[in-house]
């Protein structure tokens, strides 16, 4: 059975952390932005091999907001990562991060190099993220952070009456599939997965959903030189959020990276969890990470 268990970052904010409680290889995830464990089936399932550790943003899923309201940046996540892992007793692991959380995991892997044992990066890129949206919708690139910027901070000035309406959306089979056929997520996505996701992320504050979109952006595209540990990055060919271009752009700077690019799109922890599993076990055996006594 998961746990979840509070912990409190440097600034005070109290985090609202989770773990898998199965015994493995030491794993953290950085998730998907108001994302939940769940959306990551196969490496939190039991007999997974991962002894997975995560948390929820700040503000979201019972985590609390910050004191000052500005403390939402990519730098502050890590500070609530860092808090995760000192009260596991956990001093090195493996991250698997997705979204927005590639930004949250590189940035770790930057300031706490020897707490990494290899990163297993997920339809993201680390900094720079709303340059990479709308690649497949051929936004030209000058205009990609403008127009995201802009529609985050569209979401955010409507978030009273999304969070309104979106509470309101039955969640069920027929939405998972209308989402799965909506080009934005494929059918590769399996209903069980996808309705348990719906029915937490559907229930936002989108205002403040808005607001860490928003202070996500600022993060500037990383200079990777840093990077030592082992590395598998996993793009989403049809993916609408994070051009497939901008990922294997990032893996070139990373000499010892692997890429592989999938047949689906943003969501590829739900699309393709048996591929992310295998690509984790083979990062796992790189990285020659064991099990923690």
């Amino acid at each position: 059975m998961a746990t979840t268990f509070p912990v409190t970052s440097a600034d005070g904010t109290e985090i609202l952390a989770w773990r898998s409680d199965h015994p493995g290889v030491p794993l953290v995830i950085a998730n998907g932005l108001g994302t939940i464990p769940e959306a990551w089936p196969s490496l939190v399932a039991e007999g997974s091999g991962y002894d997975t550790v995560t948390w929820y943003q700040r503000g979201t899923f019972g985590s609390a907001r910050p004191q000052d309201p500005a403390r939402i940046r990519i730098e502050d996540h890590v500070a609530d990562m860092v808090a995760v892992m000192d009260a596991r007793g956990i001093d090195r692991a493996l991250v698997a991060c997705w979204s927005i959380g590639v930004n949250i995991a590189f940035e770790f892997a930057h300031r706490h190099p020897d707490r990494v044992a290899g990163i297993m990066a997920v339809a993201g890129v680390p900094g720079g993220t709303f340059s990479t949206m709308g690649g497949p919708l051929r936004i030209p690139r000058r205009l990609r952070k403008p127009i995201s910027t802009r529609a985050a901070k569209a979401g955010r000035a409507a978030g009273p009456a999304l969070t309104w309406l979106t509470a309101r959306i039955p969640v069920n089979s027929k939405t998972a599939w209308l989402i799965t056929h909506s080009g934005f997520m494929l059918p590769a996505a399996k209903p069980s997965i996808v309705v348990p996701m719906l029915e937490q992320f559907l229930r936002h504050d989108w205002s403040w959903y808005g607001e860490l979109a928003v202070a996500a952006a600022d993060h500037d595209p990383m200079d990777l030189q840093f990077v030592t540990c082992p590395v598998t990055l996993v793009a989403g060919k049809h993916d609408v959020l994070t051009s497939m271009h901008d990922v294997i752009d990032c893996a070139a700077k990373i000499p010892h990276a692997q890429i592989s690019v999938l047949p689906g799109s943003h969501f590829l922890p739900m699309e393709y969890p048996e591929h992310l599993h295998t690509a984790l076990d083979d990062l796992a055996r790189r990285a020659e990470v064991q099990q923690k006594p």
